[in-house]
């Protein structure tokens, strides 16, 4: 008996709201409006996705640090904004830095999942045979793919760069035009890659510029190679082979990261060396350093540069609620308004304060509204001048009120009611 009284109550309920409906349907001419506003913007933290605008009106472009390097950069990591540049499309030999893309390779293989870190590598002939910085593998000796990266990373081995190229592509040769290959994608207009190692070859090539490039692509699309760039001693062979990292900034230098270093009698010394203090990545490179003292204190110089004058500035995260807007014509009345992705920007240290934002918000909000459906934008300016923009968008969909619409809701809600 209750339950026919409540099917009956039920049914009229439904009747009444799909009747008031009818009426508010055709008068309901109310409009949400959110006039444009500006004010200071607040701090906010986290935010993962950066601003891709890399025009740059305050590098340094003199050698006003007084470098002895033949070469050098410094760029910011997120957004690649270059802050001081000397001869940096300079054509020299990298040295080992060529184990920069031979590493952006192997990650983007080990991302993909065409190979794993518990692979083991067999040493090639080729690999046993190569000079320079290695462990000394013997022909058939296998390391995994973790164990690989680490020798390559922290002692330049050479033996397990070739081991590597060799397991990926079937050769060295085969391997390195995949690397010229990745390189023109990333726009090194000034490199030639002739080998996987680095040791000089006629027309192995690159500039501070390109080494530049492909580190901030390593690094912040691979972040799991931080692992082992960040090692200063461990071991191999359980234990009998033991490792000692070549960039020593990574001992010395508050907040290194990496990356890798890089020398032989033509090339001198080189070194593309990153680091993040207080949200602030930034990559350092030093080319043709006539010392190996003078490749380390020049990319601290430069790094130290960074950090005293620039401050990386989160102003955006995605997903973050601007308002709960009014929705007219809508099967329900509201909806929240958010941020479509992350936005963050360089600037100096202090001239934050002075960011301001402008939010626009489309006059009238009226049903549908799609799920994720650009509604506005955030701008944020400096001094009038733009620094970056984000989409404001619908957090959930908003269906048109119909007859049926309505029946729908109203139904879905009130029978969900009665079930709890």
């Amino acid at each position: 008996m209750n339950k026919k009284i409540i099917k009956i109550v039920s049914a009229s309920l439904i009747f009444i709201v799909i009747f008031m409906f009818s009426v508010v349907l055709a008068t309901d001419d109310s409009v949400y409006v959110w006039s444009t506003e500006t004010e200071p913007i607040s701090s906010q933290t986290n935010a993962n996705v950066t601003n891709e605008n890399t025009e740059n009106n305050t590098n340094q472009s003199s050698n006003s640090l007084n470098l002895e390097s033949g070469s050098a950069i410094l760029i910011e990591q997120k957004t690649g904004q270059v802050l001081y540049e000397l001869n940096i499309h300079e054509q020299l030999r990298p040295a080992s830095v060529t184990k920069v893309m031979s590493l952006l390779l192997i990650m983007e293989a080990l991302d993909s999942g065409q190979i794993a870190l518990t692979d083991k590598v067999p040493c090639t002939e080729d690999a046993a045979g190569m000079g320079g910085s290695q462990i000394w593998l013997e022909v058939g000796e296998e390391l995994t793919v973790d164990e690989m990266l680490k020798a390559i990373c922290v002692v330049s081995a050479n033996d397990c760069t070739v081991a590597m190229a060799d397991y990926l592509c079937g050769s060295q040769e085969a391997f390195v035009e995949k690397m010229n290959a990745r390189a023109k994608e990333l726009g090194m207009n000034d490199t030639t890659f002739k080998n996987c190692h680095g040791i000089d070859e006629d027309g192995h090539v690159t500039s501070a510029y390109d080494i530049a490039l492909m580190s901030r692509e390593l690094l912040n699309n691979h972040p799991t190679i931080l692992n082992y760039t960040t090692i200063w001693m461990d071991t191999l062979r359980n234990g009998e082979s033991e490792l000692v990292n070549t960039n020593k900034l990574i001992r010395n230098y508050k907040g290194a990261t990496g990356l890798k270093t890089g020398s032989t009698s033509i090339a001198l010394y080189n070194l593309s060396a990153s680091a993040t203090r207080d949200g602030l990545s930034l990559i350092a490179v030093i080319m043709k350093a006539p010392t190996t003292k003078i490749r380390f204190s020049e990319a601290q110089k430069l790094l130290d540069y960074g950090f005293s004058n620039y401050q990386y500035k989160d102003l955006a995260t995605r997903g973050t609620v601007i308002k709960e807007a009014d929705v007219t014509k809508g099967v329900t009345s509201k909806t929240n308004l958010i941020t479509e992705s992350d936005v963050g920007i360089l600037i100096k240290k202090g001239e934050d304060k002075n960011i301001e934002q402008t939010i626009n918000i489309e006059e009238n909000l009226a049903a549908p509204i799609a799920e994720g459906q650009k509604v506005g934008e955030i701008i944020y300016t400096l001094d009038g001048k733009e620094l970056g923009r984000a989409n404001i968008v619908a957090e959930t969909g908003v269906e048109k009120k119909t007859f049926f619409s309505i029946a729908d809701y109203v139904y879905q809600n009130w029978f969900s009611m009665l079930r709890t």
